[in-house]
């Protein structure tokens, strides 16, 4: 289990979040698939409901902002220096879906759109870190990079956050791991053919079985069934609002 009260290293995945159109809903059904209680920030903050698991922020859920707008899990890397952070992305291939904005209280963010089309968040903390919890059941485990040009993207997150990366033998598809600030903070492979590319976020269970059988009986679409590997036991899944996920529980002595 990891806990942290300080901000994620540069480069780290150091939160998610998604807007649904219906948030009532979508905590239903993650606080049954993930045991995720939720804490409303309220008017001032959108009503941005707060995921946690023992007591500590584990993800978020809020509205979509304008009808139509997809729903997917977005992650979000952490920087010192979130403008910074913003110029390197367009000067290397990549585009800002909106500038950086202070979040009141919180911290300095931007989404934005690699060279091969995934999608993801800048974090700049400011009184809000990210995560207060990872690799325990509830919270988020791993985050994998599925592109449709991994070399294209390989160069891009280099040269925005200074990623290397680290060939995993046995892995499948050329997977190999992303090194940032001296250690192992995620994963980058091929995406599946015909799916655009996405950043996948992986949530530690304690049973996948029977996560993706609590997710199947409201309403989620099972992509992959339960699968052991030698990383551990896995499953991905599209939630009821179009957003795709997966569990994961590792296997013992395992850390991400």
């Amino acid at each position: 289990m990891s806990h942290r009260d300080t901000p994620w290293p540069a480069g780290t995945p150091c939160w998610v979040d998604i807007a649904v159109p219906d948030v009532a809903a979508a905590t239903a059904f993650y606080g049954d698939v993930l045991g995720w209680s939720f804490v409303d920030t309220g008017e001032e903050f959108g009503h941005y409901h707060i995921a946690r698991t023992h007591d500590r922020a584990a993800a978020a859920i809020g509205p979509v902002m304008e009808e139509g707008q997809p729903s997917v899990w977005t992650a979000y890397l952490a920087t010192d220096d979130a403008d910074g952070t913003a110029k390197l992305i367009t000067d290397n291939g990549g585009a800002l879906m909106f500038d950086p904005m202070d979040i009141p209280g919180n911290g300095r963010m931007a989404i934005a759109v690699d060279p091969t089309g995934a999608a993801f968040g800048i974090w700049q903390a400011n009184g809000m870190n990210g995560f207060e919890i990872a690799n325990e059941p509830g919270s988020v485990t791993w985050n994998d990079a599925r592109l449709r040009d991994v070399e294209a993207g390989k160069a891009f997150y280099t040269a925005v956050f200074g990623y290397t990366y680290e060939p995993v033998p046995g892995a499948p598809d050329g997977y190999a791991t992303i090194q940032a600030s001296g250690q192992q903070v995620a994963g980058i492979t091929g995406a599946p053919p015909d799916v655009a590319s996405h950043w996948l976020t992986y949530f530690s269970v304690a049973d996948v079985d029977a996560s993706i059988a609590t997710a199947a009986r409201s309403g989620a679409t099972v992509l992959m069934p339960g699968e052991d590997t030698d990383f551990g036991r896995m499953g991905i899944l599209t939630d009821p609002f179009g957003a795709t996920f997966a569990v994961h529980k590792a296997p013992e002595g395992w850390s991400s």
